[in-house]
């Protein structure tokens, strides 16, 4: 991308570092939040994600480290920065009176007049599916209703930046589909730029523009989704990004581009800049494992193993089906092809993968031949 279409940088996190009780529980060198994107944190519970969240929206205040707002230092009460964001927790944090004056309480603390919020609040009402309950007690509502509430109520002051902490966590996973899906809309329409940490993958990707893998309060990797979905840069981000299997393998043979490496079981071809004798880490995503019931699968995939079924297990929209080929293969199937291919635990199979698949670790220098 060039520089004069680069996103504008919103929000800069500078050498953040946050310590409890004597302990560091949060350590970001730098971090850039670009205007018009959202950016979804990330990571298994206790990570980090939470105190990452409320460092950036000035709620929580480091030890250490800097955050500029559209290239200006925040202030240490950072009362200026507060008016220009907007904040929603797990727990919708509502008063005890009705949906519309919920929504309009952030605009009565900006000041703004009643014509002005009798404008503005029906808009959001409406966005979030939630005009009908105008005059409803906030007592009275479901939960996914409150946090559609508490979602309105901070789009609608037009935040420049809104922190999002998971705040569909508490939800069942209808109210949940709907609610993302709601959202997401919204966020395009509107390009509000957002933080959001979760540590549902499907979610952060129909949010996030980019996302940011956090692990004991570091962030691991962060970049375009799908830069961290297909290239995790480490063994513990392709683990928690989905990456089923990862084989340590050294290098043993390349040719015109395609490389071999020797896993414990067989050998894998695949394609990436690496010297002979080299350690690696192949990682091969589930939706990119084929299986076949047939002697010759008819694949042009480089990598064809017979192997043998030992598990399945439903997952969702499809079945995760562990094949003994050696070394252990996940592969997700439909439950059509689960039923088409009469796949059982004990049944025969062919697997097979393109060498493009595998996406490449180094894990050191090469070793002696």
């Amino acid at each position: 991308m060039s520089a004069a279409t680069s996103p504008e940088i919103l929000l800069k996190a500078e050498d953040l570092v946050v310590r409890r009780g004597g302990t560091t529980v949060l350590e970001i060198p730098a971090l850039e939040v670009f205007e018009g994107q959202v950016l979804a944190l990330i990571g298994p519970n206790g990570a980090g994600k939470s105190t990452l969240l409320l460092t950036l929206a000035g709620l929580l205040k480091p030890e250490r480290g800097n955050l500029l707002f559209r290239g200006e230092k925040i202030g240490k009460d950072g009362f200026n920065y507060h008016r220009h964001i907007a904040m929603v927790f797990q727990e919708p944090l509502l008063f005890d009176t009705t949906v519309f004056e919920n929504v309009a309480a952030g605009l009565k603390i900006r000041g703004m007049g009643r014509t002005q919020i009798e404008r503005s609040v029906p808009e959001y009402l409406d966005r979030f599916g939630i005009g009908h309950l105008a005059t409803r007690s906030a007592r009275k509502l479901s939960g996914g209703e409150a946090q559609r509430t508490s979602l309105a109520r901070a789009f609608v002051t037009e935040p420049e930046i809104i922190f999002l902490d998971e705040p569909f966590s508490s939800l069942d996973p209808p109210t949940r589909e709907a609610l993302t899906g709601d959202l997401e809309k919204i966020l395009r329409e509107t390009r509000t730029t957002a933080v959001a940490s979760t540590h549902d993958q499907t979610e952060s990707l129909r949010l996030g523009d980019r996302l940011a893998v956090v692990n004991e309060g570091r962030i691991e990797q962060i970049g375009p989704a799908a830069e961290v979905m297909n290239r995790p840069v480490n063994e513990f981000v392709a683990c928690f990004v989905g990456v089923e299997t990862v084989l340590p393998g050294r290098v043993v043979r390349i040719s015109d581009g395609v490389f071999t490496a020797a896993v414990e079981g067989g050998e894998i071809q695949a394609v990436g800049h690496v010297r002979t004798g080299e350690e690696v880490l192949c990682c091969i995503r589930p939706e990119h494992v084929t299986l076949s019931t047939n002697a010759q699968p008819g694949t042009s995939a480089r990598n064809v193993f017979s192997g043998t079924v030992r598990t399945i297990t439903p997952f969702g929209l499809f079945h995760r089906i562990r094949v003994d080929c050696g070394f252990e293969l996940v592969a997700y199937v439909t439950r059509q092809s689960l039923e088409e291919l009469s796949l059982a635990e004990g049944k025969e199979v062919m697997a097979s993968f393109k060498a493009t698949a595998v996406h490449v670790i180094p894990r050191g220098t090469p070793l002696l031949a």
